[in-house]
């Protein structure tokens, strides 16, 4: 009988540990990125009456362990651009002061008065820095370091090197008779350099039937005053322009303050089709209707924003899109040999594994939403049906060792 007795004890000891687990998950209902844990039992070693086999009685039961469900939790959208929530797998990495690697899965973030990334502990977020992109935008990734985008940065200027003009201009314009029409380009500093062509119509030259002379003009405020000649633009029948030849590219050369000199690449013809950089001569208004050019000045930032590859990335007041960084994403081996830490943080372990980072979508990586975060996987229906066959079954056990006391009484009462 008092085998019976310590196996109810062990049987309420185990579910209120296990009430424990239940109360730890409802209190967590509404904790960003919290994952729902699962209580399991064990049987004690069993006492062999005779023998081995089927005279095995159990001592009672022992509380072996809790278990994470790592399921996705609901994403909320949130009004914060740098809040991130991780579809599928994947923790984002953040440090500490001295540098120490910790993992999450609650994309609270926002900057702080630094320009540092950082979770509501101060914790550092960590991100590849981005070191180059090519003109298909596919980005050259650097180390991973904190992400840090200052208040004060800025986007460098570009000086044009290429531009196009969608112009047409009159068949029926006379000898002499001009059109003019300006382009602002931008030197190596940044500063805005307003050029006018000049399109003077001249005597045709064969095998064109209409031809016009071009120059190329600096006022004095942006450098020398300096005036460019163009090779003239000669037309056929059709109003097509064959003289330069299709797909032909003139470079001009400017003589301006910041540049001396700056060439200038303009694309005369597309020989794909009417599009950009066409001239034609058509028997219409002269008039330019596109034109376009690769430079800009500096520009200061105005905002951040994240993609669902976690790059990051800076808007400038010059209407430049920089990617700054890429969020960093690790996988584990094994999430369940995690330790936790608290406050949302995991700490790698011998049992899960060296962490693996990477990228979002890449590898057995999960995607990011940005401006949302990922609530608890805690299904508040099922905790409520474990609570309360582990209250019933605290209650059983109790009845067992009331029992045990009733029958021990029987036996003492024997004697009188």
């Amino acid at each position: 009988m008092i085998g019976s007795l310590f196996a109810g004890i062990s049987g309420l000891n185990a579910n209120a540990t296990a009430m424990t687990v239940i109360g730890d998950n409802i209190a967590n209902v509404n904790t960003t990125g919290f994952k729902s844990n699962r209580a399991s039992f064990a049987n004690v070693l069993s006492q062999s009456l005779q023998g081995s086999g089927g005279n095995d009685i159990g001592r009672g039961v022992t509380f072996w362990s809790t278990t994470p469900s790592w399921g996705q939790g609901s994403v909320e959208n949130t009004s914060s651009p740098t809040d991130m929530a991780i579809n599928g797998r994947g923790f984002f990495m953040v440090n500490d002061q001295s540098g120490q690697t910790f993992f999450t899965r609650a994309g609270e973030f926002a900057f702080d008065r630094n320009g540092d990334l950082l979770n509501p502990d101060g914790l550092a977020v960590q991100g590849y820095e981005v070191t180059a992109v090519d003109p298909n935008g596919v980005l050259t990734l650097g180390a991973i370091m904190n992400i840090g985008v200052p208040s004060e940065s800025t986007s460098p200027p570009v000086a044009t090197d290429e531009f196009t003009m969608d112009i047409n201009l009159d068949a029926g314009a006379a000898l002499t008779d001009t059109y003019s029409t300006s382009q602002v380009f931008y030197d190596s500093l940044g500063n805005a350099v307003p050029v006018t062509f000049t399109f003077t119509r001249a005597a045709a030259v064969a095998p064109a039937t209409a031809t016009w002379n071009v120059a190329a003009a600096i006022p004095a405020s942006a450098g020398t005053g300096a005036v460019v000649s163009v090779p003239s633009i000669g037309f056929d029948a059709s109003g097509d322009m064959i003289v330069p030849a299709a797909d032909a590219t003139v470079t001009l050369t400017l003589t301006n303050g910041a540049t001396s000199p700056q060439a200038v690449d303009w694309t005369l013809y597309d020989p794909a089709g009417p599009s950009l950089g066409d001239i034609t001569g058509y028997a219409s208004t002269s008039v330019t209707t596109f034109q376009t050019q690769n430079g800009y000045p500096a520009g200061s930032l105005r905002g951040v924003s994240v993609d669902e590859s976690g790059v990051v990335t800076g808007a400038y007041s010059n209407g430049q899109m920089t990617p700054l960084y890429q969020v960093a994403l690790a996988d584990f081996p094994s999430y369940y040999g995690l330790s936790k830490m608290g406050n949302n943080l995991y700490a790698e372990s011998l049992a899960s594994g060296q962490a693996l980072p990477g990228t979002a979508a890449s590898g057995r990586l999960g995607s990011i939403s940005p401006s949302a975060v990922e609530m608890s996987n805690v299904d508040l229906a099922q905790e409520f049906v474990k609570m309360i066959t582990t209250q019933r079954a605290f209650q059983a056990n109790s009845r067992v060792i009331t029992t045990s006391d009733e029958i021990l009484n029987e036996l003492i009462n024997i004697k009188r």
